[in-house]
């Protein structure tokens, strides 16, 4: 098992359009913890913990985003995992 750490940064059409809580489901599913937020450029920020295949499926998801959203691209820096979430949180 190869646990890993990302840190998103996602721009395009993804406030409004129920990008958070689209991540914060897709994340759920695939057992991946962390958080999503909005950044006050409009762009939306995440940071997500657990396995490289979950963190993986997770991205590729966020990559095309809710239907009403529109990702135009995803800043991805890997980190070392530190295990310090129990669940995937929305926050404001």
């Amino acid at each position: 098992m190869n646990l890993i750490r990302a840190s998103i940064r996602v721009s395009g059409c993804v406030q409004g359009v129920w990008y958070r809580r689209f991540t914060q489901q897709t994340a759920q599913a695939h057992g991946v913890t962390g958080w999503v937020k909005n950044l006050v450029d409009g762009n939306v920020a995440a940071l997500l913990e657990g396995e490289e295949q979950a963190i993986n499926a997770v991205l590729s998801e966020c990559r095309q985003g809710p239907q009403n959203a529109h990702v135009d691209h995803i800043e991805l820096e890997l980190q070392t995992y530190e295990g310090e979430f129990d669940t995937f949180a929305i926050l404001c």
